[in-house]
């Protein structure tokens, strides 16, 4: 059981990730990546919006989306709280004040909006993308990759 408490080497976790794509594609016949779950959760929210986007969305055929991250978060709770030696904490105590909601609410927003604009999230891009030979996800990627380490080496420095 002492394997399951510590970090595991960073290829193991990719080799597993990476299953994740055929795995999905074979059993269930669906491509993976996380930000379709907003458009879920905005097409269920308002189910007869004016925009198409929300209104003309296959609420019932991605509902498996929405299933799917609920069970990153729970599996996420799980192995932080429970299979790890030493507790996670959530949120670093920076981000426990009324500074860092408002930063974690922009961040997101942004994070929101990027990937919409972008056709997907890091995760449909560059794991599902990227297996597929879909060159503007090699372009999103390299773009994500470079955008972020813009902000964590530059801008981050001033912002946080």
């Amino acid at each position: 059981m002492n394997w399951i408490t510590q970090p595991w080497p960073p290829w193991a976790s990719g080799i597993l990730i990476g299953l994740t794509v055929p795995l999905l594609y074979v059993f269930a016949g669906k491509a993976f990546g996380i930000s379709t779950s907003l458009q879920e959760v905005g097409a269920l929210c308002a189910p007869n919006s004016r925009w198409d986007y929300l209104s003309k969305f296959d609420r019932k055929g991605n509902l498996w989306t929405l299933v799917f991250v609920i069970g990153i978060a729970i599996g996420s709770f799980v192995a932080s709280r429970f299979l790890s030696d030493e507790p996670i904490e959530f949120l670093p105590e920076a981000f426990e004040t009324g500074a860092g909601a408002v930063k974690l609410w922009v961040g997101g927003f942004l994070i929101g909006f990027g990937a919409r604009y972008a056709g997907g999230c890091t995760s449909g891009h560059s794991i599902t993308g990227i297996s597929n030979v879909n060159w503007p996800s090699l372009t999103a990627t390299i773009s994500f990759f470079v955008g972020g380490l813009g902000v964590t080496w530059g801008l981050g420095h001033w912002l946080f």
